[in-house]
């Protein structure tokens, strides 16, 4: 973060607050990891106030510290005072970004969001220097700390932006205010929140709010109501181009991990490094360097007492279409051993939950998969859709799974999968666990 004084902080966020004189190069939201000359934002949230640790960070040498109310005790000029610290931090952000000289690119999607922000990065950066959304932090409180955190001396940012409901995404972006817009899909996640899955389209949708005039999106074609992402971004007066299987640059490359939702990704980063006037060529040959992210379908080779197997970690995401798409490219793959899936339950998908339970059952009977391992109550409509040359096995939740694999149900060059919905079925901790004693 680039230095802000403490009286322009107070500007920025409309407060009244007559503050102490002293320059902020980093802001906090959580206690823990204040350091002196922070400035600490206390923001109020389901399970901790921030407001119950500002004595604590002030003693731990912040500066300053943001609140809605004034805390008792505290001198008044290190307090400044708003109505609401969120929408506050996220004023902050915006003032930043407001200084951003480059290209902004604004980035969701229901699926690939993080893998395709990586993909960009990455290709972006061996033309110029280029900033872009740390992890995940893609909610209310990321978006705001991403802004904050700004390098304004790149070329280039990528900001990534998440939702849950409707509204979520226009909030963000118009702090984000991107120059270049991309949606990567349009899948049934958080359903259980929309009551279709126009609505999700709908949602998505609403990064183009905040688009710059005459700014460009990009709409992956094939994806659900591409037809309405396309009308709404052109309602707001965007350049539309499209990427997909018919409509994508022409351009020769490799990619390191098989799977055709990896074809997609590479095809909207093209997408975006042409309309950028770089080169596409030279963009599509780095290609092939970049690989698949950490319990997003990284591929590990690990050994255990009976030889060795690969561990295809996808445990990030349990979202129904990415579950096909992961099924998908294990089945196309060419493998020395067995074929083992293990699956945790997809969440937040309401009265949808049972039939794409079911869907993924049907997508495995009719693969090469030779074992499926179903974990979560969810899963026993999944494999009740297995045929009898399959074998099943079934748990009620994480505990004994990989114990079960490592001493039970792998053989030498076997080849696992994992995937589920991350803290629901909580399937990283036995990637994590067969990673630890793998790599031993």
């Amino acid at each position: 973060m680039r230095q802000i004084n403490s009286k322009k902080i107070a500007e920025i966020v409309c407060s009244a607050s007559n503050v102490v004189d002293v320059d902020i190069d980093n802001i906090s939201t959580d206690s823990r990891h204040v350091k002196t000359g922070d400035m600490f934002i206390a923001l109020r949230g389901e399970k901790f106030d921030g407001h119950d640790f500002v004595k604590d960070v002030l003693n731990k040498g912040a500066s300053l510290v943001m609140v809605d109310h004034l805390i008792k005790d505290v001198s008044a000029m290190r307090q400044i005072v708003v109505s609401d610290t969120l929408e506050a931090y996220g004023m902050i952000g915006a003032y930043i970004r407001s200084q951003f000289n480059g290209v902004v690119i604004g980035l969701t999607g229901s699926a690939g969001k993080t893998t395709t922000k990586e993909e960009l990065k990455f290709i972006l950066s061996k033309f110029a220097p280029v900033y872009a959304t740390s992890g995940n932090f893609n909610n209310f409180v990321g978006v705001p700390k991403t802004l904050c955190d700004m390098d304004l001396d790149a070329k280039y940012a990528i900001i990534e932006m998440g939702m849950s409901a409707k509204g979520e995404i226009e909030k963000m972006v118009k702090l984000v205010k991107p120059d270049m817009a991309i949606v990567t899909n349009v899948y049934p996640m958080h359903i259980e929140f929309f009551p279709n899955l126009q609505a999700i389209a709908e949602a998505k949708a609403e990064i183009f709010t905040g688009l710059k005039k005459g700014g460009t999106a990009f709409i992956n074609e094939d994806t659900n109501f591409a037809d309405v992402l396309e009308k709404r971004a052109e309602e707001h007066g965007a350049k539309v181009i499209e990427f997909g299987k018919d409509n994508h640059p022409n351009a020769h490359f490799e990619l390191a991990t098989d799977g055709e939702h990896y074809l997609y990704n590479a095809w909207c980063v093209l997408s975006v490094v042409q309309e950028l006037g770089l080169d596409v060529a030279k963009a599509a040959s780095y290609l092939k360097d970049f690989g698949a992210l950490e319990g997003r379908g990284k591929h590990w080779k690990l050994k255990f007492s009976k030889g060795d197997y690969t561990l295809i970690d996808d445990s990030y995401s349990g979202q129904p279409e990415a579950m096909k798409f992961a099924i998908q490219s294990l089945d196309k793959m060419k493998t020395e051993g067995r074929k083992i899936v293990v699956l945790g339950k997809m969440a937040e998908l309401g009265d949808f939950s049972k039939q794409k339970h079911i869907e993924i059952g049907e997508a495995l009977a009719q693969s090469d998969v030779d074992i499926v391992i179903g974990v979560c109550p969810e899963t026993k409509d999944m494999l009740a859709q297995l045929p009898a040359n399959k074998k099943q096995f079934y748990f009620e939740n994480k505990d004994g799974v990989s114990d079960f694999l490592l001493n039970k149900c792998l053989q030498n060059k076997d080849t696992v999968l994992i995937k589920g919905a991350r803290y629901s079925s909580e399937l990283y901790k036995v990637a994590e666990e067969l990673i630890r004693q793998g790599r031993s």
